[in-house]
């Protein structure tokens, strides 16, 4: 009796270890990928650190050094035996465990767009690299005088005369000659590769190796502009007005530098209140790490390793880089104690946040954000609390008549601050869409027609210069902006399910202030899911719902 019981529990552990074993396709995943990581590995951190250098910097030798590193992961990405080898691996069917189908398919989408000839590889990386380190370095001339970022920010925020702020305006779009023929070029190559790979052009196969479909993402693009289309004309309308009596114009005669930011991309301040000087004597660094301290989501690492603040040859925008996926992140700023810098580094530390909680027990491959648009999606969402006023009375420390003061104004400011953006993103979106599908045309004629069309904005005269090429994205970030309005709408979605799911609370008066709920749900649902589902199917497990433009619909254009 005891020897059959035996047998059959021998038995049962066979069969357990026959049918629950990897199969032979799984092991040779798993050996793909500990080969592939240790080539990999190693050479990410030494680019990222290289891109830190560079940024940081701004010399030659950093730019090409990273130039020379990107070029190296890229040729490891075009080698069309591993390419073929995974493409069988998918194609078996015998790859079942969950994790390991998933990073066949995200190293499948890497390999694709990289089964590039190596020359016209490096053509591509080469030219980048190049027009990169003209926009890093590049300043600006007023009168024979060299300008940042900030000085031109500051004229179109500040200056009431039309001739100063216009030469501001013009100094923001000089780099734009510097690096238009190359840009074009890129683009050329991009394309090229594109089409040898199937694709119609570089934006289609870009967005495809993204998870991502161009009719699906037009769909959306189109929904909202026919929803925001009487929203936006009617607080423009307002906006004008306001405009042409601060600045002494007409309507009729108001032009691109009569707004506060070289593309109508950001909130004119324009109303009595200037949320500026609630910022001005505070400091903006500390208030940030104290605020994501109290909602279990310490940044002081992240703070530490960063580059804060403004100086010659240093990036004069922001960005948040993840070095080595475990632990080391960092943020670039150029900060001032204003609301608009208050903002971008709420912003750029939620990019880090997502990187700093990535779990650490997840595959080196899946140890990353659900999608680009996701990360953007967490950073707009602690972003929007630079103009919060529930926000602003406990971290500025304000009366209630003081919170009650801009209450009215904030209020307008995230709804216009929505618009405007929602709006800009547009012609980005549909430019760069044009662009790829033809990079010989007109390009200075489509950027005003998309200008007209999505902003209202005038052409000046009969400008014809490459206005489009001052816009950094374009060369570091190609067909990328569509997902900062994607990332938008999950902000909204995000800030629904946790005010009405997690904090029980009126999203229009939560701040999130010493709430460790708030960093409790984005790390378990959102930050230690990493990449291990599709970004729609994170969101479902996340929110309970795909991707809908509906809450941010409701937040800033219904109640516009």
């Amino acid at each position: 009796m005891k020897k059959m019981h035996y047998s059959v529990l021998l038995l049962s552990v066979i069969l357990i270890f026959t049918t629950c074993g990897p199969t032979k396709e799984e092991t040779a995943v798993n050996d793909f990928i500990a080969s592939h990581l240790e080539q990999i590995k190693p050479l990410e951190k030494e680019m990222a650190l290289a891109y830190w250098s560079a940024a940081t910097t701004g010399k030659e030798e950093d730019f090409s050094a990273y130039g020379d590193l990107e070029l190296q992961l890229r040729k490891i990405y075009s080698n069309p035996d591993e390419y073929s080898q995974l493409k069988d691996l998918k194609k078996s069917g015998e790859v079942n465990d969950p994790l390991l189908a998933r990073q066949v398919d995200l190293l499948l989408n890497n390999y694709l767009e990289n089964q590039v000839d190596p020359l016209l590889l490096k053509k591509i990386v080469n030219l980048s690299t190049k027009v990169e380190q003209t926009f890093s370095t590049y300043r600006g001339n007023i009168d024979g005088r060299k300008v940042t970022g900030n000085d031109i920010k500051r004229i179109l925020k500040d200056e009431t005369d039309t001739k100063t702020r216009k030469k501001a305006w013009l100094a923001s779009k000089q780099v734009g000659n510097a690096v238009a023929a190359d840009v074009i070029q890129l683009a050329r190559l991009r394309n090229q590769a594109a089409r040898k790979l199937g694709f119609e052009n570089y934006h289609t196969m870009k967005l495809a190796v993204g998870e991502q479909d161009v009719k699906v993402v037009s769909q959306i693009f189109d929904e909202l502009y026919g929803l925001t289309n009487e929203p936006f004309k009617k607080l423009k309308s307002e906006l004008d007005k306001k405009l042409s009596s601060l600045y002494g114009v007409p309507v009729n005669d108001l032009m691109p530098w009569h707004y506060h930011d070289p593309f109508f991309q950001e909130t004119p301040l324009i109303y009595d209140i200037d949320l500026d000087a609630y910022y001005q004597n505070a400091d903006i660094r500390e208030l940030a790490a104290e605020f994501y301290r109290g909602i279990h989501l310490p940044v002081e690492s992240i703070l530490e390793a960063s580059d804060l603040y403004e100086r010659e040859g240093k990036n004069p925008h922001a960005f948040c880089i993840d070095i080595d996926k475990e632990g080391d992140v960092r943020v670039l700023c150029n900060l001032k104690n204003n609301e608009s810098w208050m903002e971008t580094l709420l912003h750029e530390l939620g990019h880090g946040v997502y990187d700093k909680y990535l779990d650490p027990e997840v595959p080196y491959l899946l140890r990353q954000p659900a999608h680009s648009f996701t990360t953007e999606a967490i950073a707009m969402f602690f972003g929007r609390l630079s103009r919060n006023p529930s926000w602003m009375k406990v971290m500025l420390n304000l009366t209630d008549e003081q919170k009650n003061e801009i209450q009215e104004v904030t209020e307008k400011y995230a709804q216009m601050k929505q618009l405007i953006f929602a709006r800009w993103a547009m012609v980005m979106y549909n430019f760069e869409k044009s662009f790829y599908a033809d990079p010989d045309q007109d390009l200075n004629e489509l950027w005003w027609n998309l200008v007209e069309k999505y902003q209202f904005i005038k052409k000046p005269g009969k400008r014809n210069e490459p206005d489009w090429a001052s816009k950094i994205h374009i060369v570091s970030y190609p067909a990328y902006y569509h997902n900062y309005l994607l990332g938008e709408l999950l902000a909204s979605q995000l800030s629904h399910h946790i005010a009405k799911n997690i904090l029980k609370q009126d999203i229009s008066t939560t701040s999130y202030i010493t709430e460790p709920e708030v960093g409790r749900f984005l790390k378990k649902k959102v930050f230690e899911a990493g990449d291990v589902y599709p970004w729609n199917e994170m969101i479902k497990r996340a929110t309970g719902e795909y991707l809908t433009p509906s809450y941010f619909v409701e937040q800033f254009v219904i109640s516009s």
